[in-house]
């Protein structure tokens, strides 16, 4: 391969290379890749550059041709407005692969915009952040997907034990450490003490079902039919877990289901919070029973650690509320809660002995 002109100092010594070239070999022989491929949405880190990638998993196909029409904020944008010869697909549901063909092609998608096509020497390895609560046959579909991508290797590593990770917990010490991810199929929640999760429960129950419970409680209630996008934005404006300081209102435009005409209501916070009860519930059931289960000397730590909350499902209003008042216990969330697993996992690019101990076979 030949080199620019300006990455090469010539001396009295002959050609020697400057730190220019140096970065520009590091550029494309270093191209490390972490990975959270969620079922909401999809987050690469470039190691040396950051999170290059944040996009919803979705992708828009023409049935006809097999060609991908688009994928990620492009294919969101689309979603529920795409003609009958166009269908916008998730691949990922509960937090495993649904379709791995589709898979396949958004991972190859969202690399090769990290990459942002500079012709990497080397195929990069690849951490990957996974549920606690998928099976063998699941993870290895992962694992496959990441190959077929281009990937020279593939590390798994649990949700969880990225997430803590990327809050900084101090996960290899002797003191438990409890972290919940509510991502958009799963919620996890692990136990870590030692560089290892010492007790994780994960239920397929998270921030898509509230999405589903308001579709199903507007259609119920109002006679009103609403899209997965206008649910998500209802959920983020005015969805809680806990009653609010201030009561809040929201505009909600659909179809009516007996005029078959587009109509507008308008809904308060109480509604949405009615409507999405019995999965909150269920998440707060879910920490309950991690916390019952949990060795008695780390369930000591965790009552003077308090429980650390992150994933997309945290953002909603209250939750931490919610849980501190039905568990009686600190309860805090992360700084980003949306990129505090890819950050972890990023980090362990970094740490190759470590992502070697906690990755999965």
């Amino acid at each position: 391969m030949r080199l620019p002109g300006n990455y090469v100092k010539k001396g009295p010594d002959g050609e020697k290379p400057n730190m220019s070239l140096i970065s520009w070999l590091k550029d494309r022989l270093f191209c490390d890749l972490a990975i959270d491929l969620g079922t909401a949405n999809t987050l690469v880190f470039l190691k040396g550059k950051g999170i290059i990638v944040q996009e919803p998993s979705i992708v828009v196909v023409n049935k006809a041709t097999g060609k991908v029409e688009a994928v990620g904020a492009r294919a969101k944008e689309m979603l529920g407005k795409t003609p009958t010869s166009v269908v916008a697909i998730k691949p990922m549901r509960d937090g495993v692969i649904a379709d791995f063909e589709i898979a396949e092609k958004m991972l190859d998608y969202f690399i090769k915009k990290a990459m942002n096509n500079r012709g990497f020497l080397l195929r990069p390895r690849i951490v990957i952040g996974i549920p606690t609560g998928i099976t063998q046959v699941e993870r290895r579909a992962v694992k496959d997907v990441a190959m077929r991508a281009k990937a020279s290797e593939v590390y798994l590593i649990e949700q969880p034990m990225s997430a803590a990770i990327g809050a900084d917990l101090p996960i290899s010490e002797p003191t438990g450490n409890m972290i919940v991810d509510i991502g958009g199929g799963t919620t996890d929640i692990a136990v870590i003490s030692l560089d290892g999760i010492v007790f994780n429960h994960s239920i397929r129950i998270a921030g898509n079902e509230m999405d589903d419970a308001i579709i199903h409680y507007l259609k119920k209630k109002y006679n009103l039919l609403i899209g997965e996008r206008t649910a998500e934005i209802v959920k983020m404006q005015i969805g809680s877990a806990y009653p609010l300081d201030e009561p809040m209102t929201m505009e909600i435009k659909g179809r009516d289901l007996r005029e078959g005409i587009p109509r507008t209501i308008v809904v308060d916070d109480q509604e949405i919070r009615e409507a999405i009860e019995e999965t909150v519930a269920a998440i707060v059931n879910a920490i309950r029973i991690a916390l019952e289960r949990t060795p008695p000397e780390l369930s000591a730590d965790i009552i003077d650690r308090g429980i650390i909350l992150t994933g997309g499902g945290a953002l909603l209003k209250n939750l931490d509320k919610r849980i501190r008042e039905e568990t009686q216990l600190p309860v805090f969330i992360t700084d980003d809660p949306l990129t505090t697993v890819v950050l972890g996992a990023g980090k362990m690019l970094d740490d190759l002995e470590l992502l070697k101990k906690i990755s999965l076979i």
